[in-house]
């Protein structure tokens, strides 16, 4: 596995990090760990969780659960050294805090809460989940409305929750600071922030990103570019879409459609229409579409890490047999044409 790093941080990483959003609820605790070793044993040593999960679906008496499950793993086996550990404070949710907002009064609540539920005295990299302010993510961009945003209130909530940062990082709680589910302007106000104050930049950004799902391909990818942010890419086979497992009205039993019927939102006629196009791909060039799925994340001119997620230990070592795969000029050229075809669909 090639390595790279987290922004400007020099915190290296393997170039695939692993998801463990399922872990408490698809998969149990057992297959969490059997994930880890799985993943560390092909080299992959990024895990991301956040203090929400599990999901499918999210509940209150489930909260944090997933970072429990690897912090018994840490706690069992006294590897945590050997992992560079990333996790999430929650936005605004009914499902957690009782709906309030990150900010300083929070923020080192959740994160104290997260590091006693994962059982080390750091995470590597904290990210924020989704902004106060709402965003265009989660399928929410045909509606989204910017206008109804306060500017002087979340610029003074930036200022106010740097600070906040600046001394989690100078305690040693922290060592990198990311978002996700966030925007290209919401990102220059933290890079801002942290320059006034001398806080932690913004390394990464967190945001789904797919071969059916490219938002971030023009302004988010030049602020990647310019501000060395690194995009963790979740999502990147599309909840499952880009497997092909549901073409033709397949419903696996236990499959994430088979438990929240429309994948978020995915489940669409255009998707199952664009995932039939790249399948298509796939089959011309003699390439297994999980595997070209995955390895065109990495094919992007900026720094991308493919966040992979697996319920099963057979589908994680079906994705790990991939991790070699490089994409030919053409298979690229031929992607950009069904881009074309099917742009955002769903």
């Amino acid at each position: 596995m090639n390595r790279t790093t987290l922004g400007r941080t020099g915190i290296e990483v393997s170039e695939w990090c692993l998801g463990s959003m399922t872990w408490g609820r698809q998969s149990d605790a057992a297959t969490g760990h059997a994930q880890i070793e799985r993943a560390l044993d092909a080299g992959i040593d990024f895990i991301d969780t956040a203090e929400m999960y599990p999901v499918n679906p999210v509940r209150p008496e489930t909260i944090g659960d997933t970072e429990t499950i690897i912090g018994d793993w840490f706690a069992a086996t006294g590897r945590r050294h050997e992992v560079v550990l990333a996790t999430k404070c929650s936005g605004p949710s009914k499902n957690v805090r009782d709906g309030a907002p990150i900010g300083p009064e929070t923020l080192r609540a959740a994160l104290d809460a997260s590091l006693r539920r994962l059982k080390t005295d750091h995470v590597d990299l904290y990210q924020f989940h989704w902004p106060n302010r709402g965003s265009f993510h989660f399928r929410q961009i045909w509606g989204f409305d910017p206008t109804k945003q306060d500017t002087q209130a979340m610029q003074s909530h930036v200022d106010e929750t740097m600070g906040t940062l600046k001394d989690l990082e100078s305690e040693g709680k922290i060592r990198a600071f990311g978002l996700s589910n966030d925007s290209s302007w919401g990102a220059m106000q933290w890079q801002l922030a942290a320059e006034r104050s001398g806080g932690p930049r913004v390394a990464t950004m967190q945001n789904e990103y797919s071969l059916l799902c490219r938002q971030y391909d023009s302004d988010l990818a030049e602020m990647s570019h310019h501000e060395d942010v690194t995009l963790l890419a979740y999502s990147p086979l599309g909840a499952g879409l880009l497997t092909g497992k549901y073409q033709g009205g397949a419903l696996p039993e236990g499959s994430r459609m088979a438990i929240n019927g429309d994948l978020g939102g995915r489940k669409t006629d255009r998707a199952f229409a664009a995932v039939g196009a790249y399948l298509e791909i796939a089959r011309k060039h003699g390439v297994d579409p999980v595997h070209m799925a995955m390895a065109w994340t990495r094919s992007r001119p900026w720094n991308t890490i493919p966040i992979l997620g697996a319920t099963r230990l057979d589908q994680l070592d079906h994705i790990l047999s991939g991790q070699d795969v490089t994409l030919a000029p053409e298979v690229i050229d031929d992607i950009d044409a069904v881009h074309r075809i099917h742009p955002s669909p769903y």
